[in-house]
């Protein structure tokens, strides 16, 4: 009834109870403070916590966004390996009348007693066994042999390997024999002979297996004996071009 009448007095005359208003003020503000800190310190707390949910959400959010920006990079990266790779095959020119495939590298079938690769490519693309392989920066080896959608490859550096090559500029021919290291030899040099450090190789074309003129590597000497530095790096491979022989119509059966 107090509060009421009270209620209706301040109604009646504002002005009569502003310094009552005031003085209750003063008396209960340290008790309203004492009384809200703690919601405050709550309502505090439930914005943290709030905002440390909206921190892991936003936080989950950069993890999934950075692992697809991986991805990207990664296909980035394989791209770029593979544009790279296909640039320098149209570095190696071969001769007019042949025509090639190129063809990715599937597998590494070689160990410490043969050096060879597999190509996604057999006899279904016009692969046979014979067929010459290049790679942008030269030679790489020959089919040895052609299954229908893949085909094995030979490397010049397997010690079973033989190319006939010649010194570039001069008329020395000699044969080139793998040794299953990096660096094959020259046999069968022609006595007198003086090849020089850094003389260029190139397939002879003899034995009619390799194209004529194909860039294989340059001349180094080891202890008297000479060593071919191969142009192109048979471990660093993505693709590779399968050299398809136009026929000698000369050979043909006559009809």
């Amino acid at each position: 009834m107090i509060a009421l009448g009270l209620l209706l007095f301040s109604a009646l005359s504002p002005a009569s109870l502003s310094g009552v208003r005031a003085g209750a003020t003063d008396l209960f503000a340290p008790v309203l403070v004492t009384v809200s800190k703690p919601i405050q310190q709550a309502a505090g707390f439930v914005r943290n916590i709030t905002g440390l949910a909206s921190l892991q959400a936003e936080n989950a959010h950069l993890q999934q966004e950075n692992a697809r920006l991986r991805e990207w990079y990664q296909a980035a990266l394989l791209l770029e390996a593979e544009n790279k790779s296909l640039k320098q095959l149209l570095n190696v020119k071969i001769e007019p009348q042949h025509t090639y495939i190129t063809s990715r590298i599937i597998a590494d079938s070689g160990n410490t007693y043969v050096k060879s690769l597999l190509a996604d490519a057999g006899r279904r693309d016009g692969v046979k066994k014979g067929h010459a392989v290049i790679s942008g920066d030269g030679l790489v080896g020959r089919v040895v042999e052609d299954g229908e959608k893949a085909s094995r490859i030979l490397l010049i550096t397997d010690i079973n390997s033989r190319v006939p090559i010649l010194v570039e500029n001069s008329s020395q021919h000699a044969i080139m024999a793998g040794t299953n290291g990096d660096m094959p030899v020259l046999q069968h040099v022609q006595q007198g002979s003086d090849i020089q450090d850094g003389a260029r190789i190139v397939t002879s074309g003899h034995g009619g297996i390799f194209p004529q003129g194909l860039p294989v590597g340059r001349v180094v000497d080891k202890d008297g004996v000479k060593h071919v530095k191969l142009f192109a790096d048979v471990n660093k491979m993505v693709f590779v071009r399968i050299v398809n022989k136009s026929e000698d119509s000369g050979l043909q059966p006559g009809g």
